[in-house]
């Protein structure tokens, strides 16, 4: 129990890397650092979008339009903090 409560630890915080890189890689693609014209980059910009868009867009959509400015990642990593505390706090001590 305990060896499965640490993997859903780690694939939360690898979660929680892949939504950072998900907003970097949009505002270099915003500020026009990086092209989305290149094999790579598009590469890893459907990635990036598959794996988290789908957790992403039903926040955005309980979300009011704050003019441009999308903090769904934020609150997405907020909720995976909480549930990571939680399993640490409550879980998993009392795992054997």
């Amino acid at each position: 129990m305990r060896a499965l409560l640490e993997v859903i630890l780690l694939v939360l915080q690898i979660y929680t890397y892949l939504i950072v890189a998900t907003a970097v890689l949009s505002w270099l693609v915003a500020f026009n650092v990086v092209n989305t014209r290149n094999d790579l980059v598009r590469g890893i910009w459907r990635f990036l979008d598959a794996v988290t868009e789908p957790v992403l867009r039903p926040i955005r959509s309980i979300l009011p339009n704050l003019g441009g400015v999308d903090i769904s990642p934020v609150i997405l990593i907020l909720l995976i903090m909480l549930i990571r505390g939680w399993i640490i706090d409550y879980l998993l001590p009392s795992a054997f």
